[in-house]
């Protein structure tokens, strides 16, 4: 990939628009940076579209912003590469920017009409993608439409603590990650509190997604934690259009995050990622850098 040669004036225009608003946040955190118990995360897939054309470069205003960690996406686990760098390489590449990964979104989902010794040959794959890079967790990001019945979800469990028992053998921890579907309402249950009841808590963590939780689920956040405090060890960060209920940039929406993000403690948080999938405002690099400056000035201080 000539990632450098699709750069146009406007793309450089708008990087170095961005840089100069990573200048004021840079300046305003680095005073108390060295006693944050957290680093800021992001998840990559918020800005797939300028990764798309420019992966240094983009990675690079990610870190001049202000994030430290990563949450990645699109592993290939064939030619173990992420975004078309062997895993080798693309660590190379992070460790330069000053940047970890805590977190990868792998994709199981595609196995699920497979045998299971394919399920664990990619299970495997992800594993020494993840050591490669650092990563203390994988995680379970989406179930296609199809296995999202409640007789799917319970056939569902008895896989993800399968995986699990084999992420933790090899030292690492897998989490289970949430979107709308989870709950909805068949006759009674849904998917997610057959997954918090049927799946070991000791091999499944989860990650939840408190957009969709605050967009679907009738428990809050915080009446989740309750249930199982400790269990949800990652987070993602991400505000709801007060009109529209699609995602938006941070302090544009209804989420009340000065509610939630002190609830750390008990959900047993260890690490967390700012995203926004889309409904952009601008582009994808303006909405990052206006989620960084206002969780930095507005939350940070609640974790």
């Amino acid at each position: 990939m000539n990632n450098q040669s699709s750069i146009t004036r406007r793309d450089f225009l708008l990087q170095a628009s961005v840089l100069s608003s990573s200048a004021l946040l840079l300046s305003n955190g680095a005073q108390g940076a060295a006693f944050k118990k957290y680093k800021m995360g992001l998840q990559l897939f918020s800005i797939r579209d300028a990764i798309a054309k420019d992966l240094n470069g983009t990675l690079k205003t990610v870190a001049a912003l202000g994030y430290q960690d990563l949450e990645i996406y699109g592993y290939d686990g064939d030619s173990m590469k992420y975004y078309g760098l062997k895993a080798a390489d693309f660590k190379t590449l992070l460790d330069g920017l000053g940047l970890t990964t805590t977190s990868g979104h792998y994709m199981f989902s595609q196995y699920l009409n497979k045998p299971e010794d394919e399920m664990m040959r990619y299970v495997d794959q992800c594993i020494e993608g993840a050591k490669i890079l650092g990563q203390p967790y994988i995680t379970w990001p989406w179930l296609d439409p199809e296995y999202r019945t409640i007789e799917k979800f319970k056939s569902l469990t008895l896989l993800l603590n399968r995986i699990g028992e084999r992420v933790k053998n090899a030292g690492l921890g897998f989490a289970y990650h949430n979107h709308d579907f989870e709950f909805i309402d068949h006759n009674g249950e849904n998917g997610y509190d057959i997954i918090m009841r049927e799946t070991d808590s000791a091999l499944v963590k989860l990650q939840i997604d408190l957009y969709w939780t605050m967009h679907s689920s009738k428990l809050t956040p915080a009446e989740l934690f309750n249930k199982q405090p400790g269990r949800f060890v990652m987070w993602h960060i991400k505000d709801m259009d007060k009109v529209s209920r699609d995602y938006t940039e941070l302090g544009n929406g209804s989420i009340d995050y000065t509610q939630i993000l002190p609830l750390a403690d008990k959900a047993g948080l260890q690490y967390y990622y700012i995203e926004q999938g889309g409904n952009f405002a601008k582009n994808s690099m303006q909405s990052i850098t206006d989620n960084a400056i206002y969780f930095k000035k507005n939350l940070e201080k609640y974790l």
